[in-house]
């Protein structure tokens, strides 16, 4: 289980608005290719770990705007639990937001690749939130691609 807080310079209901969307976790959670919006509260995401592909469904079980964003995996090769907290900084100017993440597999303990993936979600959380905060107080965050696409766009 990971659980990091990081405090962003935007108000609150702003850093909701770009939170509360997983279809953008990509452009700031690393390790995640490719997440699918199939209905409003359901979600499809991606990911290559080692030389194996995972992927798994979540749907959203929390959503009290400006408050609280959770979901959770319901079916899939990887389980996923998510839980964004929002709290008001500075008579609302600024906000603190508390992120947990959780990856488990559906049989007994992961492996190889896995296992490290797994491992290193604290660091790689710490990571990808201080790039969400950059990008949305620079307000970059919805012109930002995904990992891939900047990788293209530094590679040309």
């Amino acid at each position: 289980m990971a659980h990091e807080r990081i405090e962003v310079d935007l108000p609150l209901s702003k850093v909701y608005e770009l939170l509360s969307n997983p279809v953008h976790f990509t452009k700031f959670l690393q390790k995640i290719d490719t997440i699918e919006r199939i209905n409003s509260q359901t979600f499809e995401y991606r990911t290559t770990i080692g030389s194996e592909e995972f992927h798994w469904t979540t749907n959203i079980i929390d959503n009290l705007r400006n408050t609280r964003f959770a979901w959770i995996t319901i079916n899939g090769t990887l389980n996923q639990t998510g839980t964004i907290r929002f709290t008001p900084l500075d008579n609302g100017e600024r906000t603190l937001v508390d992120f947990s993440l959780d990856y488990r597999t559906f049989f007994g303990d992961a492996e190889g690749a896995l296992a490290k993936f797994i491992e290193d979600v604290p660091t790689q959380l710490t990571k990808d939130l201080a790039k969400f905060k950059h990008l949305a107080e620079s307000g970059t965050f919805k012109e930002a691609g995904t990992e891939a696409e900047e990788a293209d766009k530094i590679s040309a």
